[in-house]
């Protein structure tokens, strides 16, 4: 491996080479900047080369990231970069504040920002297309999409500039990428990271963390980026020792019960994809030691277009005066979705959204009962493999209505009820990758990244596309 190229191995590898004087945080930064310049796959809407030179030269290589070049997801905000939410109408708004997230991983961590990673318009579909950014493509297929909202850090990590970036999961938007572009894929417990500063909560649904190529990497990334912070009142006291943790946590998964889901959350998963991924689970259980358990009721509420009119109402508020002279700058899903729920959200639609989550509440709480259920649920992160990079997305009308192909379906339910869940690499089908999800209990995140790590290393994928 050449210095003049990106580092293809993960970012803790990374870090060591800095540290043995292998290489350096200036010679990676550099090579990530020109391979940038060449991206066929449009990862980055936004690079900033000047302040990640400026950040690699003075880098501190004994924190937990020091000197690692890494992407930031244009969702999430960086003082003085762009602050488009990816949508034409915010094209010039520049970002006064930084996100804890990112912004822990930069401070805390030691790590190079280099710029801002495509994603879909206001996060709100599982595509990267926008209006504003054209088409991001998937480096194991580029006809194929890397999924969204946090593709553009997807395709990043996958086809090799960085080894690492930020993402966020209101429905899924860490898991789809993940399980399309071969990554781990990390949602924790809700509240694990901060939503600082400015936390809006919205539909309580969404979470911050990366897309990484290896368990270490994301279970490093949560050890500096979690802890409680003030200006989100809902977020986490400080854990530690996840990292640490990995392989000694054999005889807490020992036994443990465990449901293997084909429609999970009421999806309906290609044939194909599931005779793969039902062997895969097979592995993960006997591997682990795990008990199958079948009989457990498994079955969830369909919440998939209330949880869409709910966030379409943030959209909208977002937009405000300029809404709907603005219709056709916006991407066809978004434009669709705030017509559907023009009018759709008052006192009574409000209750109905409310009843229907103390229903996938009281469900998720009977699945994962102590007692009588289960303590990890496996099952497919996607329904299928990538589709098409320019859409339209599969079993969707208008971004709305949840047809048997959504990926939302096999996401949501852990979004709603705030549950950690992972996407691991779980193998290849028709050339394309395939993810595994592992949903847990609440604050269940280190046997999460102990199967996830077991999987690594019993079956270890390879960390970037060829094609890169």
């Amino acid at each position: 491996m050449t210095n003049d190229a990106p580092w293809a191995g993960d970012a803790c590898s990374l870090v060591d080479e800095f540290r043995s004087g292998r290489r350096s945080p200036v010679e990676e930064t550099e090579a990530v900047l020109v391979a940038i310049e060449r991206d066929p796959f449009n990862c980055f809407s936004f690079v900033d080369p000047e302040r990640a030179l400026t950040a690699a030269a003075h880098a501190d290589v004994a924190l937990p990231f020091g000197g690692v070049p890494f992407g930031v997801k244009e969702l999430d905000q960086v003082e003085g970069w762009p602050d488009t939410s990816a949508s034409v109408p915010f094209a010039d708004r520049v970002a006064t504040v930084t996100s804890t997230n990112g912004g822990r991983i930069r401070d805390r961590g030691g790590a190079v920002m280099v710029g801002l990673t495509t994603a879909s318009e206001f996060g709100g579909v599982n595509v990267t297309r926008t209006v504003l950014n054209g088409v991001t493509r998937n480096p194991w297929g580029a006809d194929r999409t890397p999924g969204g909202s946090s593709g553009g850090t997807a395709a990043a990590v996958a086809s090799g500039l960085v080894t690492l970036g930020t993402a966020g999961d209101g429905g899924g938007s860490i898991r789809i990428p993940a399980g399309f572009t071969n990554l781990v894929g990390l949602k924790g417990t809700f509240g694990r990271i901060p939503r600082s500063p400015g936390a809006r909560y919205g539909n309580l649904t969404v979470n911050y963390g990366c897309l990484s190529r290896s368990v270490r990497d994301t279970a490093r990334w949560f050890d500096v980026a979690n802890g409680h912070d003030a200006r989100d009142p809902l977020s986490l006291p400080r854990v530690e020792g996840w990292e640490a943790g990995l392989g000694t946590l054999g005889e807490a998964l020992r036994g443990l019960r465990v449901a293997v889901v084909a429609d999970w959350g009421g999806a309906v998963v290609a044939p194909a994809m599931w005779a793969h991924l039902d062997d895969v689970a097979a592995h993960v259980i006997a591997d682990c030691a795990l008990t199958r358990v079948d009989g457990i009721d498994t079955t969830l509420p369909r919440m998939g277009g209330a949880w869409s009119i709910s966030g379409m109402i943030s959209i909208r508020s977002a937009l405000g005066e300029a809404w709907p002279e603005c219709a056709d700058e916006l991407t066809p899903e978004i434009r669709a979705g705030l017509q559907f729920a023009e009018g759709r959200y008052g006192v009574e639609a409000r209750e109905r959204i409310e009843r229907r989550r103390v229903d996938v509440n009281e469900a998720m709480a009977r699945i994962f009962d102590p007692v009588d259920g289960v303590d990890l649920v496996l099952c497919a992160s996607n329904p299928d493999v990538a589709f098409a990079a320019e859409g339209p997305l599969p079993g969707v009308f208008g971004g709305i209505e949840a047809g048997p192909g959504n990926n939302g379906l096999l996401t949501f339910p852990a979004n709603l009820h705030g549950n950690p869940a992972i996407s691991v690499p779980a193998g290849f089908v028709d050339g394309l990758p395939v993810g595994l999800q592992v949903v847990g209990r609440h604050f269940s995140e280190p046997l999460l990244l102990e199967v996830a790590y077991r999987m690594e290393r019993s079956m270890p994928w390879p960390l970037i596309a060829p094609a890169a």
